[in-house]
């Protein structure tokens, strides 16, 4: 059973389902205004390996991740540029998927827009403010926190602590600092919808609340998303259930920061300013490596330089792709590779197969995940080597299986090659069958001074660029 860290009781714990069988998981997704930032790409694949190791172990998911598709942001991009705040939105929408799409990360089962939810959270508000728990200011609706139990429940600090320094201002109709907005009312040009306060729309602690308990019920198993979001926004979204007696999520986990060195990120430092800069310039499988390499509670540093040594660990893994003609399980049924890696994983080696389930399992281990698949790496290559052709297949064979199970992709393909370099690759394997070790040799001196990376495969020379 999958064991991960619980923001709300700080321990690491089962993930106990409601459902036998059955995971129902809602991750906080993209407020739409602008490219997504490095934070997001770490958030949306921490979550993505989450779901695919669960999908891994036989159990259904249902992923429901939200779109904000109306917020302060998007209203003020959309007055500095002159278009409507539906342009901005589906413009930075589309820019979202694409990362998405290029990082691997599954689509969720489920992507509710906020717009398509407003007559609800008008319903849920109205709910709150007949119970006496929300009030009525100038500038919108408020919950008054002071009247949740427990308020603060996902607060990484006291909330003592986070009151001295807070204030409200004189002018202020706020009842307390941490009193939030569950509906605001509109200024003169922006979107609104009607309610029973006047025209407006809803805050966004209240979109997510609405959305996960209508896409997945009280008492969905797991709510997930970066550590920054875990006070106010889903304590927020926790306290508006509580208010109204609503089971919520049973289970609460955060990712980690990511750092680059205490410098701001820019092009001129050599570093990564959008997720969409990095996956541009460099492999997007690296940083899917580059997030597993660190415990996905831990902070990450992502500069040029840990980029780049994601990809090195990608080559080796590629090489063993290409030495061993493996299948790329995720390439070959993008939809269906759980079924095709439970299978391969029964002809595969069970032990090495049965570590890595435990290791995952453990808090989402990933650091202890990889240095077994690389274990694995080093092993095919020497059991290969010393003839143990069925046991290298074998071990070759569990790694392509235990990183489609991480949605981490394989590269076998060598790239074109022209037939004067062809011709020399299968004159160093006619050498080398010879035992003409010496010409052989001067044809791989050859090969490289055109350019090619020369490696021994099963099947003779393999070149590639």
């Amino acid at each position: 059973m999958l064991r991960l860290h619980d923001t709300a009781t700080r321990t690491v714990r089962p993930l106990e389902l409601r459902d036998p069988g059955q995971v129902s998981m809602y991750v906080c997704g993209p407020t739409v205004y602008d490219l997504p930032h490095l934070g997001h790409g770490r958030y949306a694949l921490v979550f993505d390996v989450i779901r695919r190791f669960l999908l891994f172990c036989g159990l259904d998911v249902r992923y429901v991740s939200n779109v904000t598709d109306v917020d302060d942001n998007i209203i003020t991009r959309a007055a500095a540029q002159g278009r409507t705040e539906a342009e901005v939105a589906f413009e930075f929408e589309i820019r979202w998927w694409e990362a998405m799409d290029a990082l691997g990360v599954l689509r969720p089962t489920v992507a509710p827009h906020a717009t398509e939810y407003v007559a609800d959270m008008v319903t849920l508000v109205a709910e709150l403010f007949d119970r006496g728990i929300a009030y009525e200011t100038a500038d919108g609706v408020y919950l008054n926190v002071e009247q949740v139990d427990g308020y603060g429940l996902l607060a990484l600090q006291p909330l003592e602590s986070l009151r001295i320094g807070a204030r409200v201002e004189a002018t202020d109709e706020k009842r307390s600092p941490f009193d939030f907005a569950v509906w605001k009312k509109a200024k003169p040009g922006e979107p609104s919808w009607d309610s029973p306060w006047g025209p407006g729309r809803p805050g966004w602690h209240t979109e997510c609340v609405v959305m996960a308990l209508d896409l997945l019920g009280e008492g969905f198993d797991l709510h997930g998303g970066g550590r920054d979001l875990a006070f106010p926004h889903h304590e927020n979204e926790r306290a508006q259930a509580v208010a109204l007696e609503k089971g919520f999520a049973s289970h609460w986990t955060h990712n980690g920061w990511v750092e680059v060195e205490g410098e701001k990120m820019s092009k001129s430092l050599g570093n990564f300013n959008s997720l969409t800069d990095l996956l541009e310039r460099s492999d997007p499988r690296a940083y899917r490596l580059l997030v597993l390499r660190s415990h996905y509670r831990s902070p990450i540093e992502v500069t040029a330089e840990t980029v780049a040594d994601a990809e090195k660990g990608l080559e080796r893994l590629d090489a063993l792709a290409r030495r061993f003609a493996l299948d790329d399980l995720l390439a070959r049924a993008p939809g269906g590779f759980v079924v095709l890696g439970r299978d391969a994983a029964q002809q595969a080696n069970g032990a090495a197969v049965e570590r890595f389930v435990a290791v995952m399992e453990d808090d989402l281990d990933t650091p202890g995940a990889l240095a077994g698949i690389f274990e694995l790496v080093t092993r095919a290559h020497v059991s290969a080597d010393e003839g143990r052709d069925e046991e290298a297949a074998a071990l070759a064979s569990t790694v392509a299986v235990l990183c489609a199970a991480l949605g981490l992709a394989l590269r076998a393909e060598t790239g074109e090659v022209d037939p004067a370099s062809a011709g020399l690759a299968q004159a160093r394997d006619e050498a080398r069958a010879g035992r003409d070790f010496a010409r052989a040799d001067e044809l791989r001196d050859e090969l490289v001074a055109r350019g090619w990376t020369v490696e021994d495969g099963p099947t003779g020379t393999v070149i590639r660029r």
